[in-house]
């Protein structure tokens, strides 16, 4: 009687391991996680561009548990001056956002930030002479701003 006991509970115990075991890893972040945030927090146009098009499609990285909030350029001006900051205030945001719930966010803080004032350099590339150079102004106090406070 007692083995028939035994033996039940241990099946038992074996099969709530194997369940919570299996609930655990279906809610577990696929393994390339980091792989793939720093994949998209690099400063090079495609890693932006990647970036970009798995922000238009955030179902597709449901799995992955990233956190997409965002208060785009915080208390700074989205658009100062008419310059279109906002996508780069957002991916900024991710990257600050994810690295931090990684607890990586001080050795990746730096990158973080140097892709930032990539990004905006690229939305200033798009203008000539004065408005340029003034939107480089911009993009470079931007950009100090979150090297010293970000």
């Amino acid at each position: 009687m007692h083995r028939r006991l035994a033996t039940g509970l241990a099946a038992s115990a074996l099969t709530l391991v194997t369940v919570v075991g299996t609930a655990t890893a279906a809610n577990a972040a696929p393994a390339d996680k980091a792989q793939v945030l720093a994949s998209w927090t690099q400063t090079s146009a495609s890693s932006y561009n990647l970036w970009v098009a798995a922000r238009g499609n955030q179902a597709a990285w449901a799995a992955y548990g990233f956190d997409w909030s965002t208060d785009l350029c915080s208390s700074s001006p989205d658009n100062p001056l008419g310059f279109p900051f906002s996508t780069s205030c957002a991916r900024h945001d991710f990257g600050y956002r994810n690295y931090k719930a990684a607890g990586t966010f001080s050795a990746n803080k730096s990158r973080i930030d140097s892709a930032f004032y990539e990004d905006l350099k690229r939305v200033c590339a798009g203008y000539g002479g004065a408005t340029r150079t003034t939107c480089n102004s911009t993009a470079w106090t931007y950009y100090q701003a979150v090297k010293a406070f970000g």
